[in-house]
This record gives C-alpha cells, sequence and structure tokens, in this order.
C-alpha cells in the first residue's frame, strides 16, 4: 500500500530503541488477532452445537456450517481489496484502521445477541472491518522506520510476535469460555478483545502522527485498475463473458452466492488477460510465474484451512481429547499453531540463512514448493487418524498435535515469502490488480477449504484428506520439477528489493528479503 505522510523518524519518542508507535501497533494487532482467531476456533463448533441444552447453538448439519465457514474467511480476504483502495485513495491507512476497528467492534458486539439476523449482520460487519483493517495496520509498522533503519527489521518481528500471542491466547481463552460456559459469552470475550485494541489505538494516536495519513488532495497513486480498458478487447472480453455466464447459471439453479463469486471471477480474469496482452515480453514471463504462484496458494490455503473448519469438526466430534481426567476444550487445539511458530519461527529463519550461505537452493518458489510438500504430508497424520476412528470409534488426541506440526512448518516455509516473491514479479504500473489477484487467490483457498469440508460428509474423511495430501504433495513436487524454468522466467526478480507492499497473513512471522535473507521481515495479510 502507498505510504502518505511525512514522518519524523529522529525525533520520535523511543521505546527500548523503537518508536513507541510500533508498541500501539503491537497491542492494536495483537488485540484484533485474539479477536478474530477466537471466533475462528468457535465458529463452526458453535453453529453445529445442538439447539437444545445448557449452552445451544443452531443446530446445523456439519456441511452447512462448513459452508458458511467457507464463505466467511473468504469474504475477509476479498474484502482487503476494497479496503486497501480505500486507503490508497481516500482515507488514507490510518483513518481505516480506526474504521476497520469500529466495524470490528460493532460485528462482534451483535454476535451475542440470540436473533440469527443480528449474528449474520454481525458477520458481515466483521468482514468489512478486517478489509479496511487488514491490509494497512502492517504497513504502518513499516512507515515507522526509515527504509535503512536497522531497527526495521526487529520492529517487524516484535509486531508479528504480537500476532501469535493474540491467535495462542485467544484459542485457550475464548475457546475455553464458549464450549465450557456459554458461546454468546464467548462471542462476547472475542468483542472485548476487539475493544481493548481499539481503545489502544484511539489513545495512541499522537505517536502515529504522520503515518498513514490521507493522500494530498488530487493526489491519487496509479495502480492498474483499468476494466474499461481491459474489456475493449476481445480475448479479456470473451473470457469474462464465460465466466460471467457460468456465474448467471448458478444463479438460475438456485446458487446466487456462486454466482457472484463467478462474476467477480470473470472481472479479474479479464483483467488478468489484459494485463499479460499490454506487457512486454520480459513482464509476460514474469505474469506467468504469478499466475502459477497464485495457484499454489489457493491450493495451500485449501489445506491449511481445514484446521478451522473440518479438522476443528474432527477434534469436537471424533477425538479422544481426555487429559489425566480432564477434556480439552476442541477450539485448544488451534493454538497448536501459532504456538509452533513461536517456538520454530526463529530457528527456521536462522536455518534458511545458513542453508543459503552453503550455496543452495533458497528461492521463494523452493520454499512455496517445499512447504506445500510438508503440509500434505501433515494430512497423512489426519488420514491415519481417521483409519483409527473407523476402528475404534474414537482417534487418538496425538494425530492432531502432529498433524497441526507439519502444517504450521508448511506455513512457515511457503506463506511468509509468497506476496513478497509476487509483488517483486509484478509490473509496478499493476501493483495494486496483483495485491488483488493475492487477495483473492488466498480467498478462494478459503472457500475450497470450505468445500472440501462439506464434501467430507458425503466421501468421509479418509478420502477428503488423502486427496488433500495427493494434491498438495503432487503440486509442490511438479513446481521443483519446473524450478528451473520458472527461475529464467521470473528474470532475476527475487534479487529485487521489497518495493509494494507490507504484509500479514493470518498469524505468521516476517518475510526474509530474498538478497540477503536476514530473518525476518516481511511485506503484506483476514
Amino acid at each position: 500500500m502507498a505510504k502518505a505522510g511525512a514522518f519524523d523518524f529522529e525525533g520520535q519518542p523511543k521505546l527500548a530503541g523503537h518508536p513507541v508507535g510500533l508498541f500501539i501497533l503491537f497491542f492494536t494487532e495483537l488485540w484484533e488477532r485474539f479477536s478474530f482467531f477466537g471466533i475462528r476456533g468457535i465458529l463452526v463448533l458453535f453453529l453445529v452445537a445442538q439447539t437444545t441444552g445448557n449452552n445451544p447453538g443452531f443446530g446445523w448439519a456439519n456441511q452447512e456450517a462448513l459452508s458458511l465457514y467457507g464463505w466467511y474467511t473468504m469474504l475477509a480476504y476479498l474484502a482487503a481489496i476494497p479496503g486497501g483502495l480505500l486507503a490508497d485513495r481516500w482515507l488514507g491507512q490510518k483513518r481505516s484502521v480506526l474504521v476497520g476497528g469500529l466495524l470490528l467492534c460493532l460485528g462482534y458486539g451483535l454476535l451475542v445477541f440470540e436473533m440469527a439476523g443480528t449474528f449474520y449482520a454481525g458477520l458481515g460487519l466483521i468482514i468489512l472491518g478486517a478489509g479496511c483493517l487488514k491490509p494497512n495496520i502492517t504497513s504502518m509498522v513499516g512507515a515507522l522506520y526509515s527504509v535503512d533503519d536497522d531497527q526495521r527489521d526487529i520492529g517487524f518481528t516484535i509486531f508479528y510476535i504480537g500476532i501469535n500471542i493474540g491467535a495462542f491466547l485467544s484459542t485457550l481463552i475464548v475457546g475455553w469460555i464458549a464450549v465450557r460456559v456459554d458461546w454468546r459469552l464467548g462471542f462476547g470475550m472475542a468483542g472485548l478483545g476487539m475493544l481493548i485494541g481499539q481503545a489502544t489505538y484511539i489513545f495512541g494516536q499522537k505517536y502515529l502522527k504522520g503515518v498513514g495519513e490521507a493522500p494530498p488532495p488530487g493526489v491519487r497513486p496509479a495502480n492498474g485498475w483499468r476494466p474499461g480498458a481491459a474489456f475493449s478487447h476481445r480475448t479479456p472480453l470473451l473470457a469474462a463473458l464465460t465466466l460471467a455466464l457460468i456465474g448467471v447459471i448458478f444463479a438460475l439453479a438456485g446458487r446466487p452466492a456462486f454466482g457472484f463469486l463467478f462474476v467477480l471471477l470473470a472481472l479479474l480474469a479479464g483483467q488478468a488477460i489484459f494485463i499479460y496482452q499490454e506487457s512486454a515480453p520480459l513482464e509476460r514471463d514474469r505474469l506467468m510465474v504469478i499466475f502459477i504462484s497464485l495457484l499454489i496458494l489457493v491450493i495451500f490455503w485449501s489445506a491449511f484451512e481445514q484446521a478451522g473448519g473440518l479438522m476443528n469438526l474432527y477434534a469436537q466430534q471424533k477425538t479422544d481429547r481426555m487429559l489425566a481426567g480432564f477434556e480439552l476444550p476442541a477450539p485448544w487445539f488451534q493454538s497448536l499453531s501459532p504456538l509452533y511458530i513461536i517456538l520454530f519461527g526463529t530457528p527456521i529463519g536462522l536455518a534458511w540463512l545458513w542453508w543459503k550461505r552453503q550455496g543452495r537452493e533458497a528461492s521463494s518458489l523452493f520454499k512455496m514448493a517445499l512447504g506445500t510438500i510438508i503440509m500434505g504430508l501433515g494430512f497423512l497424520f489426519m488420514t491415519a487418524a481417521s483409519v483409527e476412528f473407523e476402528a475404534k470409534g474414537e482417534s487418538a488426541m496425538y494425530w492432531l498435535l502432529l498433524a497441526y506440526l507439519l502444517l504450521t512448518l508448511g506455513e512457515l516455509f511457503a506463506s511468509p515469502v509468497a506476496l513478497s516473491f509476487i509483488t517483486k514479479l509484478s509490473p509496478a504500473r499493476y501493483s495494486s490488480l496483483v495485491l488483488a489477484f493475492y487477495f483473492v487467490a488466498v480467498g478462494l483457498g478459503h472457500k475450497l477449504a470450505g468445500t472440501l469440508g462439506e464434501a467430507a460428509q458425503h466421501f468421509g474423511d479418509f478420502a477428503i484428506f488423502t486427496g488433500i495430501t495427493i494434491c498438495c504433495t503432487a503440486t509442490g513436487l511438479l513446481v521443483l520439477l519446473m524450478l528451473k524454468p520458472l527461475k529464467r522466467m521470473a528474470h532475476g526478480a527475487e534479487n529485487l528489493p521489497d518495493s509494494h507492499f507490507e504484509e500479514q497473513e493470518g498469524f505468521e512471522l516476517a518475510d526474509q528479503p530474498e538478497e540477503e535473507e536476514e530473518w525476518p521481515e516481511k511485506e503484506q495479510g483476514f
């Protein structure tokens, strides 16, 4: 995202050698992630909980709950596209984060009420709020430092520690309260966390002067969004019309949500073909690598997001969670990912630094491929769990512990480098459009995760977990086989400095600039 406003790097107050504004953003994001991952951990469990008893839910079938989970997480990512453009063009990042926080507070507040209408409205406001806050707050962290500041990398590390602390604590606290006491109280606890984060941000504004300010009147960054120009060409027009027609068919068949999705894909497909046709030969090669990378991301996130959907239900319904006479709440297993990141993030970053200094392969494509393979292997443990369940009527919890370990290792290998690599490859004049493609790819992965969870209700857990293992492993191996030609098509872009964005992907650690492999720093994203 573009950075607006002037910031006094030298005159700002410091705390432990860093701008005080860093710690304002640290606690704001910690509590925002606390709220978001708290809801992520209990949403499908609340939806499938029986409508009777002391702690009633909505009583939905697993398939219905996973479908809503897929749509919800996908739209939260897609909302980052207008949220980022809103900041770049009108509000600036600082005000966009403020607006996003207010929407999130209102959204979490509505989840407390028992009416279905207010529940859906709450989810809608959370989607809009995440779209305003998500793509902008991390960019503000970058704006606190000059580009050559030695403390910049450490500042991002501190910031991402906050993300993981929030994610870890939320699934323990919110998960316990929601499952053991009352679902609504769990939603309320998530809302309370967001209120604390919003209050921190509001009262800390004096330490953020000049950071993420609105662009001056009449100044709007170029971003490559030219739908009129795109659809004046025959090929992108035909591609868009084809996808739009599929959307109309879905709508007429009683699936308007899928109809909307295909219309959106039609617009983006037309734009993708247009920028490819309008680009120079070198840029076309790089765009092809971008499109392949986006496909990897769809597959990657469709596997990883089983954590909040199918694997969450599996922990609740099919896992023996007794430990020393105490039954672990199912959401607690989702605290494993941020815990593993805190434990293994730094060692893995240092290992990559050592690996590259030995002159071995350490490109972003290699990391993405390896991470996708590790992700796939993690589902072998879930396959084993499903076999044990069929034989005994329940499965041991250690299968989940091992599966989450490999899922997290796969995330640490692949996710932090993804957006940095893609934005290095993108033509500068289309930078915002490439960001849109990235969020769409991640969003589609989340939606596909929900769809796979739905399919498990028909084909069985064994078939789905095995299929994910095969798909992820095959995708990673295929990329490894294509690594040399893909690197040639990148034309050395990986050695370029990060230029476009700052990133935050779920709960993850920072990226490493490929040319020096100093860990960690990150570019970005829900």
